[in-house]
């Protein structure tokens, strides 16, 4: 029997509530898991588990179609010290639901779980469903949704759950971290060094905040190249050895993570290395029937300069969600309530025109 959206809604919000009462700190989700277990199994949906992730498939899953991934996050990131709020009471003031993770990404999990528990039930959909719950991933640990992939049946498709104010972001800078080192001579402070590591910086950080990707993306627009960390020297009488800086890099699609290695390697004027090449960008076309059914609905496109767990894809996907971006990681993080209700109405109706055309 198809779930009533009221009483489905009315069931989410409480979820949302029961999950920011509830610590998620990223590898620390077994609690919250048991939550959303708890709350499918009381709407009739057969579940599994692997690790801190609860994933399901619709009713009559059938091998010979292809599969729409619904996936969003539970856990969250640790509460800033800016909080004046108990980030684990989830408190309604003026329709703002407060709580650690109410708006990244508690709105848009329980949204995608509401939606998902609309269509379980029904049969001859276009795609198969399955609902991914994921873990770790404000801390891309490696029991996320990347943990997944070898479990779960090929996917075609996804859609992944982040606060985008229910606008269609098509596509999702990848990122690149890098440390890198400045060198020079160590010495006493008190003898002369026309090497020093530290004034051996002023160059380099100068050709980092100059320093520009040709390639701009129609989308994602250039590539953003930040300097974010910097650690030299051990007391105030010696000249170090050298100076580590970490580099953020922003990767639009106009490159692969590997060129962005290549290029910086080749031309930056210091030893500088990635930890990670598998943060790729991602993106899905605009003519893609379900960013069709998005525009349909009076939604915009845009791209997103935030990372999240689409960077485990390689299927075309799109980010969308209740909530709003600006608000994650922020103090006294909230949502409304009224985009939580939104959010649902418009995955169910974005889904309709999906899954009905195909």
């Amino acid at each position: 029997m198809k779930q009533d959206v009221s009483q489905l809604t009315k069931n989410a919000i409480s979820l949302l509530q029961e999950l920011i009462a509830t610590p998620s700190f990223s590898s620390e989700e077994n609690n919250t898991a048991l939550l959303i277990e708890k709350w499918l199994a009381t709407h009739g949906i057969q579940y599994k588990r692997e690790n801190n992730n609860v994933f399901a498939f619709n009713k009559y899953y059938d091998k010979n179609k292809p599969s729409l991934l619904l996936n969003s996050h539970h856990d969250t990131v640790q509460p800033n010290s800016a909080y004046t709020r108990d980030p684990f009471l989830p408190s309604v003031e003026n329709g703002k639901l407060f709580g650690l993770g109410s708006n990244d990404a508690g709105g848009a999990l329980v949204s995608l779980i509401a939606a998902f528990a609309y269509f379980y039930e029904e049969k001859d959909l276009g795609h198969n469903l399955i609902l991914v719950a994921s873990a770790e991933e404000e801390s891309s640990g490696p029991n996320g949704l990347n943990s997944m992939l070898t479990i779960l049946p090929e996917i075609s498709v996804a859609i992944v759950g982040e606060p985008t104010l229910m606008q269609l972001a098509i596509a999702e800078k990848g990122l690149v971290v890098f440390d890198a080192k400045v060198k020079g001579t160590p010495s006493h402070a008190a003898h002369p060094n026309d090497n020093n590591a530290i004034y051996n910086c002023i160059d380099v950080l100068t050709w980092f905040k100059n320093f520009k990707f040709p390639k701009i993306s129609e989308v994602l627009g250039a590539v953003k190249v930040t300097v974010t960390q910097i650690n030299g020297g051990s007391q105030h009488n010696v000249v170090p050895a050298k100076v580590d800086l970490v580099i953020d890099v922003r990767v639009n699609d106009c490159y692969t993570n590997q060129e962005i290695v290549s290029i910086l390697q080749k031309q930056a004027p210091c030893e500088i290395n990635p930890r990670s090449l598998r943060l790729n960008s991602s993106s899905i076309p605009k003519d893609h029937p379900l960013v069709q059914s998005g525009l349909s609905l009076g939604r915009t496109t845009y791209g997103s300069p935030t990372l999240s767990d689409q960077a485990a894809l390689s299927c075309p996907s799109l980010k969308l969600g209740p909530g709003d971006s600006t608000r994650s990681h922020s103090a006294d993080e909230y949502i409304f309530v009224a985009e939580i209700e939104e959010g649902i109405e418009l995955y169910i109706k974005l889904l309709k025109g999906f899954l009905t055309t195909l």
